[in-house]
């Protein structure tokens, strides 16, 4: 009887040591650990069947990716960085878009001020061209005043009209004429080159052309190419090409001052 408890005594150790050691292969746990985590089992079989279903769904999840937590965190610092730069960028993009608001704004504001100038000058300059009449400009769509389109509203003296294309082909440059010299009354430039801007323009039109084109040469110097004379009248200076001789050009100089003093003009 002593031998067959000791022999099974034996076989008991044995088992202990079998599951001390399946703890810690199977489950990397000590048995301190393993009696901290312990709890009462009413039904083996069933504990058993559970143990076998949760081995099978561990056992379905592959190999363990030992270089995960490495990988994890290479991609945790990425995410951080990119989440950063995402960050700097809407910063910057809504700094960009307050910009352009800001610069919208001024844009209108100087647009309008610059708008309501030149249209007051455009009446001016188009009563003096032609001698009166009346003429304006007006925004086609005040709403949007950046994109809109410049409606010109003329009635020369005489004259009922709504449409530039009722204009005969002289009153049309001179209306451009008129708005051009409108522009730059709000801001003069140093010098303007004009190349037979009154071209289609019929003599008198021309001597006010050129008449008005003179008093604002007080701020800037215009140089014209011109065939009319009218205008040339008005010149300080005169620049000729000839050619006398076959392929040899020729400049000529004709100054207007030294012209009235020949013949004896008293000029201001």
């Amino acid at each position: 009887e002593l031998a067959r408890l000791e022999e099974r005594k034996i076989n008991i150790q044995k088992q202990y040591d079998e599951i001390i050691s399946k703890l810690w292969e199977e489950y990397e746990l000590t048995k301190r650990e393993a009696e901290k985590i312990a709890i009462d089992i009413e039904d083996s079989s069933k504990a058993q069947h559970r143990l076998n279903e949760l081995k099978k769904k561990i056992k379905s999840l592959g190999n363990v990716n030992v270089s995960a937590i490495e990988e994890y965190k290479e991609v945790s610092e990425r995410y951080e960085f990119m989440s950063t730069q995402v960050n700097d960028v809407e910063k910057s993009k809504r700094e960009i878009e307050k910009l352009i608001n800001d610069l919208t704004k001024q844009m209108k504001e100087v647009f309008v001020e610059s708008f309501d100038q030149i249209n007051k000058n455009f009446t001016y300059t188009f009563k003096e061209l032609f001698g009166g009449g009346t003429a304006s400009l007006s925004l086609a769509d005040p709403e949007n005043i950046l994109t809109s389109g410049i409606d010109i509203l003329v009635h020369p003296p005489g004259k009922i009209v709504v449409h530039l294309d009722a204009l005969s082909g002289g009153e049309k440059a001179l209306v451009a004429i008129a708005l051009y010299f409108a522009i730059m009354k709000v801001r003069p430039a140093p010098f303007c080159v004009m190349d037979e801007i009154e071209a289609a323009l019929d003599d008198v039109n021309v001597y006010r052309f050129a008449s008005y084109m003179r008093r604002l040469t007080d701020k800037t110097q215009f140089i014209l190419i011109t065939h009319r004379r009218g205008t040339m009248e008005e010149a300080d200076v005169l620049y000729g090409v000839t050619m006398q001789d076959e392929g040899i050009s020729k400049l000529l100089e004709l100054r207007s001052t030294e012209i009235a003093s020949k013949l004896g003009i008293e000029t201001n």
